[in-house]
């Protein structure tokens, strides 16, 4: 009885606990993003204004509009897409935030594979 008992009680506390999501305090700033290509580390920089999104990649910089769902789902949409597969969205989730960085996913709208990053508000 009494694991049982003990069982219940860390069931509980588990599921009470919330990440923490202050999504607002990241719909404007500048960030970083690093993510991994071929084994290498590759740097994204990038500056949110609420409906616009700056990015410089490698010394390229490109613009996208940025559509809020709510506080925490966003789909951009480039500006300029130079293709067919650029002209299509990409939907973004904030999953957690915590102090001056959040955690997120994201996919091509349409497209079920998912992928997960972390953003760092420098800015």
């Amino acid at each position: 009885m009494r694991k049982i008992s003990l069982l219940f009680t860390t069931f509980l506390l588990v599921s009470c606990y919330q990440q923490e999501r202050n999504c607002a305090d990241f719909r404007t700033g500048k960030f970083k993003f690093e993510h991994e290509i071929d084994g290498q580390t590759k740097v994204t920089y990038f500056e949110r204004k609420d409906s616009l999104e700056i990015e410089n990649y490698e010394g390229k910089i490109d613009s996208s509009h940025v559509r809020w769902i709510n506080d925490c789902e966003y789909v951009l949409h480039k500006i300029n897409p130079k293709n067919r597969h650029e002209r299509k969205g990409v939907h973004i989730k904030i999953l957690t935030t915590h102090e001056n960085t959040y955690t997120f996913e994201f996919n091509m709208v349409g497209d079920t594979n998912k992928q997960k990053g972390k953003v760092e508000k420098i800015e």
